[in-house]
C-alpha cells in the first residue's frame, strides 16, 4: 500500500482554516479516501494538555523559547501518535497547522529566528513535510474582526496579542510562501468560503494528480 496524502492548512488567526479543512476532507470522502483530519496543537491527549497551558489566557508571561519548545513537544507526539500511522495505512492527513505555524508565530513573529526554531522542529519531526501546504491569507485586522464578530469562539491567548505581533505572523507567512513555492499555496481568504473552498479543492485536485505515488482514488 503507498503512502498517504499529507495536507496542512495555514493561516493567521479568523483565516476560516477550520471550515476549509472540514471541505476538503469532505471531498476526498467523496473519492473513496479514509481521511484523518487533525490538528496542532493536539489531535491526541497528549498534545492537547500541552495546547491548553500554551493558550492559557493565564499565561502571559511564557517565554517565546519555552512556547516553541511547547509547540515542538506537542508536535512530536502528534506525529508519531496519529499523523505517521494514518500516512502509513495510506490515508489522508488533514492537519490544522503544522511546522510553518511555528517558523511564522515563532521564528518570525517572536523574533526568534526562523532557523533557530526550524532547528528545533527538524529535531521533533525528522524528514516528514507535508505534501501540500494551503496558506489562507488575510490581513490580521480582517481576520480579528471575524473573530471577535463570531459567537461560540474562545478568546486565547494569542489572540490577546497586538495587532503589530498578527502582522509580523502574516509577513512570516507571506516569506514562507515565497521560499517554498513548490509546497505552500497561498489563497486569498478574504473571498467569500465558497470561492475559497474551490481553490482549495483545485489545488488540491492538482497535487494529487501530480504525484506518482499517491493511490489513484
Amino acid at each position: 500500500m503507498s503512502r498517504g496524502f499529507f495536507l496542512t492548512i495555514e493561516g493567521g488567526e479568523g483565516a476560516g482554516k477550520t471550515t476549509i479543512l472540514q471541505g476538503i476532507a469532505d471531498w476526498l470522502k467523496t473519492r473513496g479516501w479514509d481521511v484523518v483530519a487533525t490538528r496542532e496543537p493536539g489531535g491526541i491527549p497528549i498534545a492537547e494538555k500541552i495546547r491548553e497551558v500554551i493558550l492559557d489566557r493565564g499565561h502571559t508571561d511564557m517565554e517565546a523559547r519555552t512556547e516553541a519548545l511547547l509547540y515542538a513537544a506537542a508536535r512530536r507526539q502528534h506525529l508519531v501518535q496519529k499523523v505517521e500511522p494514518a500516512l502509513a495505512a495510506g490515508a489522508a492527513v488533514l492537519c490544522d497547522r503544522f511546522v510553518d505555524s511555528s517558523l511564522a508565530y515563532q521564528g518570525h513573529a517572536r523574533g526568534l529566528g526562523m532557523e533557530e526554531v526550524w532547528s528545533i522542529n527538524r529535531f521533533a519531526i525528522g524528514d516528514l513535510m507535508p505534501d501540500l501546504t494551503l496558506y489562507l491569507d488575510v490581513r490580521p485586522e480582517v481576520g480579528l474582526t471575524r473573530i471577535r464578530s463570531a459567537g461560540g469562539r474562545e478568546i486565547n491567548r494569542l489572540d490577546l496579542e497586538d495587532l503589530s505581533f498578527h502582522q509580523k505572523v502574516r509577513e512570516g507567512y507571506l516569506l514562507l510562501a515565497q521560499r517554498h513555492p513548490e509546497r505552500i499555496v497561498t489563497i486569498n481568504a478574504e473571498q467569500p468560503p465558497q470561492q475559497v473552498l474551490a481553490q482549495a479543492l483545485q489545488e488540491t485536485e492538482k497535487r494529487l494528480k501530480g504525484f506518482s505515488h499517491f493511490r489513484v482514488k
